[in-house]
């Protein structure tokens, strides 16, 4: 396995201590799931592990941000968000549409009751690690 650096912002810490310990876990899988991916991924040898609008967020070189969250409003769901305006999402629709629930272009959204399909998730957060190598490529290279 290749080494991976991850640059992480310490203040992403305090945003998971902050969840609720049933969404920590759950976002904490999310966050495993990514590094996973970007371990598993050659081209991708630095994660940066920030905020962006208070959420945990991932960038790469070649990628776009990926962010995981809960919200209150919505206390039975948490998502990993994509950049909407990216053919991320409505790829992941055309390709796993019974896999997924989605919000919008923007979102991968679980229930807290969810089993998650991690093999197809892994490779959504693959394409979004490795986007603009892989935005031409039809479905993304996931199809």
């Amino acid at each position: 396995m290749k080494n991976l650096t991850i640059n992480t912002n310490p203040e992403v810490e305090l945003v998971f201590k902050k969840y609720p310990g049933k969404v920590q876990r759950k976002i904490l899988n999310l966050r495993r799931l990514i590094i996973e991916a970007a371990r598993e991924t050659e081209e991708v040898t630095i994660l940066e592990e920030t905020l962006k609008w208070g959420e945990p967020s991932y960038l790469t070189k070649h990628g776009s941000t990926i962010r995981i969250d809960w919200k209150q409003s919505k206390p039975d769901q948490y998502a990993m968000y994509f950049k909407c305006t990216s053919k991320l999402v409505p790829a992941f629709r055309m390709v796993y549409k019974d896999a997924f629930n989605f919000e919008g272009d923007r979102a991968i959204v679980f229930h807290m009751k969810d089993m998650i399909p991690e093999v197809q998730l892994k490779k959504c957060i693959t394409a979004g690690l490795t986007y603009h190598k892989v935005k031409t490529l039809p479905m993304l290279g996931l199809g």
